[in-house]
């Protein structure tokens, strides 16, 4: 796919959106003020990627965020002010380690430490370099998802000399530079930093040395090389490139960057990076802060340990749009990113999608559908959530949707995957999901006493409604036994048909999966729940 163009915009939005309160919007406000202080006639959104390793969960996280506040800021402004967005490539970084996925370490070692874009291709020889290819993995990840962007590669920028003057300008502030960064590291760190990091013009590879000399007037930096000799170099045309964190700073001033957001493990170094920019002359662009991922047991998520979701695991088994509300919600508060999360994000997008359908225009502002989609929501049909499927999964031991489509087109009547494409791929998603994550886990158990007369009372109440697909009815009729069965409070009876029938300790409303799943084959399960043969 190539990059997608920007989704028009419904001109009834432009009104409502200037008291819309979704965090999007209040970000964009931010940037409308910047732009009416600074007279600047385009709004530049940037991310930023490191392209040591492939693209993740975090990068998709961060390009549809930051599409999100451009949605906003597009609809503040009328769609007046153009936008665009840069996802750029930290690509002139040296090759500080070796990555696991390559498949010779060996090969490898002699470019450590050279800049990833003159590390040869460690798998196919396709790309130029190590860089390229990653940076390729990169757009072609951004372009499944029909992101509008523009890639920049630090190599391009630095070798063509879009930088230059803000790099000259650094050589000249260089003192400044230094004041900034000096209190900020340790001694035995300050005898020997600069925020300049030569490239050797012998071995090739990113240097971290002090420098003997910086020329403001020439523009140049004097190091002591690895072959011992002092060495000068310009501070143009890529012959050097900038420490990380200067780096960041000297970008923003040299692109005018109006907005970047960034995780929290960079909020201690936002006021070095803002420094840095004012000081090469650019006005810091605004930022947003968000919250780390965390694992299962609520640790903090490292690629290193691979104990978080990767995006082609959580696509397995959910659709993007999913992925996209999981993005949009809370992006302050630490959230878990693990396989159990994906059920709940899925029915609770399908719920957003059918509420916005009757909601006026300032309502579906604050829709989180409305933000996962930049503004163009769709209207899929979907009729059954991917909780009800999971248990119909379990139930009749489905292997594939065939399956699944027998009771569905008994539940709603004339209906097919062609005629309901997005429940059908729910569905696809749904025996993925249960036979991978779920029915390793599942735990049945033996009925009390008292669960055991109130199921023979369902069992026996349910002949009376042979055929009836009417979920309403049929829930009344759960309700009224657990009530006639004493149960206190009401909700241990559902628990007690989860546990017992489905093998969970939670589940879909219990009329709704009779309605689905069939009168007769529940009276059946029910009859296997009494016999003990679920329990085998």
């Amino acid at each position: 796919m190539s990059p997608a163009a920007l989704p028009v915009l419904d001109p009834s939005f432009f009104e409502p959106a200037q008291n819309a309160r979704a965090w999007p919007f209040e970000e964009a406000r931010k940037i409308v003020k910047r732009l009416e202080k600074s007279g600047k006639g385009e709004a530049l959104f940037e991310t930023g990627y490191g392209p040591s390793g492939l693209p993740h969960i975090g990068t998709f996280g961060e390009v549809a965020r930051t599409t999100m506040v451009r949605t906003a800021f597009r609809l503040l402004t009328r769609d007046q002010v153009p936008t665009r967005l840069i996802c750029f490539s930290d690509d002139l970084d040296g090759m500080r380690k070796i990555p696991d996925t390559v498949p010779s370490k060996e090969a490898m070692e002699p470019h450590l430490q050279k800049p990833l874009t003159a590390v040869p291709d460690p798998w196919t020889n396709e790309y130029a370099s190590f860089g390229d290819h990653n940076n390729a993995m990169l757009r072609r990840f951004l372009d499944t998802f029909g992101f509008d962007y523009e890639f920049a590669s630090a190599t391009d920028y630095y070798k063509s000399g879009r930088f230059d003057a803000v790099l000259l300008r650094a050589a000249e502030r260089y003192d400044d530079i230094m004041k900034v960064m000096l209190p900020t590291l340790g001694a035995e760190r300050q005898a020997t930093y600069s925020p300049f990091l030569p490239i050797s013009p012998i071995s090739g590879r990113v240097l971290y040395v002090p420098m003997k000399e910086v020329n403001a007037k020439d523009g140049t930096i004097t190091f002591t090389d690895e072959d011992g000799r002092d060495t000068t170099v310009p501070v143009t045309g890529g012959h050097v490139k900038m420490q990380w964190k200067p780096d960041f700073g000297m970008r923003w001033a040299a692109l005018d960057v109006d907005f970047e957001m960034f995780g929290k493990d960079h909020q201690t170094n936002q006021h070095i990076y803002d420094k840095i920019c004012s000081i090469l002359g650019g006005t810091p662009p605004e930022h947003y802060v968000f919250e780390l991922f965390l694992d299962a047991e609520g640790q903090k998520i490292s690629k290193s340990k691979g104990n978080g979701l990767t995006i082609d695991e959580w696509l397995t088994y959910a659709a993007t749009e999913s992925l996209g509300l999981y993005m949009f919600l809370k992006p302050r508060v630490a959230k878990r990113l693990h396989f159990d999360v994906i059920p709940r994000q899925v029915d609770d997008y399908y719920a957003h999608v059918a509420a916005y359908q009757g909601q006026d225009a300032a309502a579906r502002l604050e829709n989180p559908a409305f933000h996962v989609h930049y503004g163009d929501v769709p209207n899929p049909d979907v009729p059954l959530s991917f909780a009800l499927l999971l248990n119909l999964v379990a139930t009749a031991n489905a292997q594939d949707t065939k399956v699944m489509w027998g009771f569905i087109s008994r539940y709603i009547p004339g209906a097919s995957p062609t005629t309901h494409p997005e429940l059908d791929k729910l569905a696809a998603y749904a025996v993925r999901y249960f036979n991978d994550k779920v029915k390793p886990l599942k735990t049945y158990r033996a009925p009390t006493e008292q669960e055991r007369a109130a199921l023979l009372d369902l069992h026996t109440q349910l002949e009376a409604y042979a055929g009836s697909t009417d979920a309403e009815a049929l829930q009344n009729l759960v309700y009224e036994i657990g009530k006639a069965h004493n149960f206190e409070p009401l909700r241990d009876w559902f628990k007690a048909i989860y546990q017992v029938l489905l093998g969970d300790d939670q589940g879909p409303r219990f009329g709704s999966f009779i309605a689905l799943y069939g009168v007769g084959e529940t009276r059946h399960l029910i009859a296997d729940a009494l016999d003990g043969k679920l329990l085998a």
